[in-house]
C-alpha cells in the first residue's frame, strides 16, 4: 500500500473503539507513519467507553494522546437545544439526530489538535455518505489549514474481508459479532439512534422489528396514556412535571417515556447532500415529544407574523445542518433570528402519550396572546366588532373580483 500523499505528523483521529476506528487507527500508523491521538466523545450514545481507551493502549497510544470527553451536557444545552428552537425537520420529518451531532464532534477535534500540536485530523465517514461533509465542513471553518484524512477514500480495504485481514494481520482484536457482514450499521447518541443499510436498502421492505432498539413496538405500548408538563423558558425545555433538570438529564427522561409508549419511529426515504437517495430508520422519542411540546407553547406565545416566518425560514436551516454548515454566517444568522423570536415562549405544555403518539392537550403561559374573550362565540366580546369584516373581506377580494371581471370579459369576446 503506498503512502498517500499528505505530509502529516500528528493526527487526532475520532475513535469509537470499535473494529473500524480501530483499523483506522492501525492504518493511520502504518501508512502515514504519523503519531495518533484519539479523541472519543460521550454524545449519550449509551455504551461503556473506557473500553476505548483500553484498546487504544493496546494498540500502541501513549495515555497522554488519549482524551474522552463527556460532552452529553454540552451537546444537549448548545447543539439539540438551539436547533429544536427552530423546530428543525430536514424534508419535513427527520429530527437530524446524526447531523447535530458532526460540528460538537468536529469542533473537539480541532481544540485537541490546537492542544497536542497536531497538524491533522481524521474520521471514519465512508465516501458515500454525509457525514465526511459535514466532519469536513466543520475542520475548516475553524481550522483553515488543517490537513484532513479521510480513510474511505484513500485506502484499497474496499470489503470486509479485507478489513478483518488487515485487522488480523496487525493483532486488532475482533469480536466474534464483527467477523460477519453486520445486518445494517447504527449511530446513536442522545437524541437518537438511526439505522441504514443492508436489511434496511429496499424501501419497499418493512424494517424489520429487530432493527428497533431504543422504543417499544407502540402496538405492545401501555393501553393507558401517560400524562406529562413540560416547562419551557425563552423556548427552551426546563423542567418536567414541576422537577428542573439539566438539558442531558432532560432529554434522557423524555427519551424513556417515549421509549415506554412507543413514541418516536420514522422509516425515511431522504435525499443525501451527496446526490444519492437512502432509506434509515430512525428513533428520536425524547426529540419527538420536544418537537411537538415547542410548536404548543409557541401556538400561544408566537405572534402569526413570526411564526409563520419561522416556518418558511426552518427548511433552509434544517437543509444548512444536514449539509454540514453548522458554523457557516448563514446558520448563525438565521439562529440569531430564532433565538429573538424565543424572548417570550415561556410556560407549560400538557401533553399525552399513548402508543406512538406525542399529542398537546394543553397550554398555559405568563405571555400567552391567546384571548378567550376575543375568541369566544358568546356575546359580550368588546374587542371585535363583527362589522368590521365586512370591509376586510372586500378589500382582499379586490384584486380576485378584478380578475374574475377580466375572465367574464374574455369569455364573452
Amino acid at each position: 500500500m503506498s503512502k498517500p500523499s499528505k505530509d502529516v505528523k500528528k493526527v487526532v483521529l475520532a475513535y469509537s473503539g470499535g473494529l473500524d476506528t480501530s483499523i483506522i487507527l492501525k492504518w493511520l500508523q502504518t501508512t502515514y507513519g504519523c503519531e495518533v491521538v484519539t479523541f472519543t466523545a460521550d454524545l449519550g450514545q449509551g455504551e461503556e467507553l473506557e473500553p476505548a481507551r483500553k484498546k487504544a493502549e493496546l494498540l500502541g497510544i501513549r495515555p497522554e494522546n488519549i482524551f474522552i470527553e463527556d460532552l452529553r451536557e454540552e451537546f444537549v444545552r448548545d447543539y439539540v437545544f438551539p436547533m429544536f428552537r427552530a423546530n428543525a425537520q430536514y424534508e419535513g420529518l427527520y429530527l437530524l439526530g446524526t447531523s447535530i451531532a458532526r460540528p460538537l464532534i468536529s469542533k473537539k477535534q480541532i481544540e485537541i489538535a490546537r492542544k497536542v500540536g497536531a497538524d491533522a485530523v481524521c474520521h471514519g465517514a465512508t465516501g458515500k455518505g454525509n457525514d465526511q461533509v459535514r466532519f469536513e465542513l466543520s475542520y475548516y471553518a475553524l481550522e483553515p489549514d488543517i490537513k484532513v484524512v479521510a480513510p474511505w477514500r484513500e485506502w484499497d480495504l474496499s470489503s470486509r474481508t479485507a478489513l478483518i485481514d488487515f485487522a488480523e494481520k496487525h493483532q486488532i482484536p475482533i469480536a466474534k459479532d464483527k467477523r460477519g457482514e453486520s445486518p445494517f450499521s447504527t449511530d446513536a447518541n442522545l437524541l437518537h439512534t438511526s439505522s441504514e443499510g443492508k436489511v434496511l436498502e429496499d424501501p419497499a421492505h418493512e424494517t424489520p422489528e429487530y432493527v428497533y432498539s431504543r422504543t417499544i413496538d407502540p402496538e405492545r405500548a401501555p393501553d393507558k396514556p401517560t400524562y406529562i408538563e413540560i416547562d419551557f423558558e425563552k423556548g427552551d425545555p426546563v423542567a418536567i412535571d414541576g422537577e428542573k433538570l439539566t438539558p442531558a438529564a432532560l432529554l434522557a427522561k423524555l427519551n424513556d417515556l417515549g421509549r415506554m409508549n412507543g413514541i418516536g419511529r420514522l422509516d425515511l426515504v431522504e435525499n443525501r447532500f451527496v446526490g444519492m437517495k437512502s432509506r434509515g430508520m430512525y428513533e428520536t422519542p425524547g426529540g419527538t415529544i420536544l418537537y411537538f411540546a415547542h410548536r404548543g407553547i409557541e401556538s400561544i406565545t408566537l405572534d402569526r407574523g413570526a411564526a409563520h416566518l419561522k416556518d418558511e425560514l426552518m427548511p433552509k436551516y434544517a437543509e444548512l445542518i444536514y449539509n454540514g454548515f453548522w458554523f457557516a454566517p448563514e446558520r448563525e444568522l438565521l439562529q440569531t433570528l430564532i433565538d429573538k423570536s424565543q424572548e417570550n415562549v415561556t410556560g407549560r405544555v400538557r401533553m399525552k402519550l399513548y402508543k406512538g403518539n406525542a399529542s398537546v392537550v394543553g397550554r398555559e403561559s405568563p405571555y400567552s396572546l391567546y384571548d378567550q374573550e376575543l375568541v369566544t362565540f358568546e356575546e359580550g366580546a368588546v374587542a371585535y366588532d363583527h362589522r368590521d369584516a365586512a370591509g376586510f373581506i372586500k378589500l382582499n377580494a379586490l384584486r380576485l373580483r378584478t380578475l374574475a371581471k377580466r375572465r367574464q370579459k374574455i369569455s364573452k369576446s
